[in-house]
């Protein structure tokens, strides 16, 4: 994965291949809404910002209400004041991003809704591990779902991840093949933990910062 502070973002969009997947960063504040993705798929659609419009997937999950392009696939996450989008061709990316704060019932959360072999995976580690850990499986879980375009209703404890310190790793997903799914962590700064999903072979991914003035 190559990190890159980009600002000309029409080439870059325009440059998105087939066997890649990119990946922005960009500060988020909860009043701009859903300003931002719109402004990032406009250079991807070669469009005004307000001529890109979303419908509501079956889950929730947002869509481009016009096929403006077909393969254009894309979804985005946001935590505190970051926020990560996913974009791609050919694919369906899911991507999620968690605020590092203090979780006291993360393992009263793990207990409820994680397989059985995770909790206790979680449990067996030291203290000071068990937050990055949980909040690793958290994101990773999710943007496993959200590519498969369901939410948490789905079930978190219906996939299992391996628990260690690396990249997560997709062991078991009720009704498909863990091995034809790719699972990254994503490095998004002190104080976060992201993730990155999709069904299909490997695939460059580029990250890319987006400045304010970007």
């Amino acid at each position: 994965m190559r990190t890159n502070q980009g600002q000309d973002v029409a080439g870059i969009a325009a440059g998105l291949g087939e066997g890649q997947i990119h990946i922005w960063q960009l500060r988020y504040n909860r009043s701009w809404r859903r300003a931002p993705l719109h402004a990032l798929l406009a250079n991807y659609l070669g469009l005004p910002a307000d001529a890109v419009t979303f419908v509501e997937g079956e889950h929730g999950r947002p869509e481009l209400a016009e096929p403006l392009d077909r393969w254009l696939q894309f979804n985005w996450s946001h935590s505190g004041d970051t926020a990560v989008i996913a974009v791609a061709r050919g694919c369906v990316p899911g991507i999620d991003i968690e605020q590092l704060r203090p979780r006291p019932r993360a393992m009263q959360l793990a207990e409820r809704f994680f397989h059985p072999e995770e909790t206790a995976a979680l449990a067996a580690l030291d203290k000071s591990q068990q937050e990055y850990a949980f909040l690793q499986l958290w994101t990773a879980k999710e943007a496993v779902l959200k590519a498969l375009g369901h939410g948490i209703a789905f079930g978190l404890n219906r996939l299992r991840l391996a628990v260690a310190p690396a990249s997560p790793c997709l062991l078991w997903l009720d009704g498909d093949e863990a091995s034809r799914w790719q699972l990254h962590s994503l490095s998004a700064g002190k104080g976060y933990v992201a993730s990155v999903a999709w069904r299909g072979t490997t695939r460059d991914m580029e990250y890319w910062t987006l400045a304010d003035d970007g």
